[in-house]
């Protein structure tokens, strides 16, 4: 089969070794939209959707920053959140939230957490 038709394809060796996202509770989840607030979008997803290099580029910047907003493109809201949601899969981090075309992403680092959130 050819990987056009395979939405996995070539998305599995970015996925390896992916960590599971995290579990957050709605408190937790509250306190994460407070300090995405003044956040601007550190990712914008253009025309090609999502592509393994938008995937690589987002796992880094949740490396860097551990909270991040992304920017989707506009249109079909079922298939943003779809997107949304495949994004945050792909990159082992939870989705916070979602407002139009924005979401917000949530990964700690394992070595240095920069964002302590209630329990």
């Amino acid at each position: 089969m050819d990987k056009k038709h395979t939405p996995a394809a070539g998305a599995a060796p970015a996925e390896a070794g992916v960590p599971p996202a995290p579990e957050l509770s709605e408190k937790q989840r509250r306190y994460l939209r407070g300090l995405a607030h003044p956040l601007g979008a550190v990712i914008r997803i253009g025309k090609e959707g999502l592509t393994d290099a938008v995937a690589k580029e987002t796992t880094r910047a949740l490396f860097d920053h551990e909270l991040i907003k992304v920017k989707g493109p506009g249109g079909d809201r079922e298939a943003r959140d779809a997107m949304f949601v495949t994004l945050a899969e792909r990159t082992g981090s939870a989705l916070v939230h979602r407002i139009g075309n924005v979401a917000v992403l949530y990964r700690p680092r394992a070595d240095l957490k920069r964002i302590l959130i209630p329990d």
